[in-house]
């Protein structure tokens, strides 16, 4: 039955079109959602999160890959010029069967040194809806997510300490500022992340980071 719901996701007119859509379903138990992760391998066209039996499965579009593809490439700018110690571990699977919970973020990193899980998890937001992302993170144990919608970034970092004060956001605490990266300006960042022209945008924001 999952199998065959798919497969009509799979080949939708929406998807087949190349616009960003999203297939969600319930009562999917881990094993399915393992075996499903196993299937489309390394597949650069599909990202799955999976929470307490819910299962979404969601094709980028060209917009959304564009995005992504540019808060990386101004972020790994920002590395080298500022000389920190950064792993990227990009779209991997995180995944915690004893919790529940695996995704695929849009960009991760390790800063400091490599871990198992990242530090930081960006997500890019066309359509909203969906899973529960924080929920998911909190679960995997990433300490802080970022969330590109609207033009701008949304920073939140997980609060270990006193969680119950943050239910609503699953531990998580809404932050103007980078807490792993405090000297970065966001507002900056999200300005290039917005213009027109990629290459004129990766050497500006490198002059203004050395400035």
């Amino acid at each position: 039955m999952l199998a065959s719901k798919l497969e009509t996701f799979l080949n939708s007119e929406e998807n087949l079109q190349g616009s960003e859509v999203r297939y969600i379903t319930d009562k999917v138990t881990w094993q399915h959602y393992e075996t499903l992760l196993t299937q489309l391998e390394d597949s650069l066209e599909f990202r799955l999160t999976y929470l307490d039996g819910i299962l979404e499965v969601m094709s980028p579009s060209r917009n959304h890959e564009s995005i992504k593809t540019r808060i990386g490439t101004l972020l790994e700018i920002y590395f080298l010029e500022t000389n920190t110690e950064y792993y990227p571990t990009g779209s991997m699977t995180l995944r915690n069967p004893e919790q529940r919970g695996g995704t695929e973020p849009d960009e991760s990193y390790c800063i400091g040194n490599n871990k198992e899980i990242p530090d930081l998890a960006i997500e890019v937001i066309i359509t909203s809806g969906g899973i529960n992302r924080l929920e998911v993170y909190q679960r995997l144990g990433v300490r802080e997510v970022w969330f590109w919608q609207n033009n701008q970034f949304q920073v939140y970092h997980f609060r270990s300490e006193t969680i119950e004060q943050f239910q609503p956001t699953s531990g998580y605490e809404l932050i103007k500022n980078s807490e792993l990266l405090p000297s970065l300006n966001l507002t900056v960042l999200a300005e290039y992340v917005q213009h027109p022209n990629p290459l004129i945008a990766a050497k500006s924001f490198r002059q203004t980071i050395n400035e």
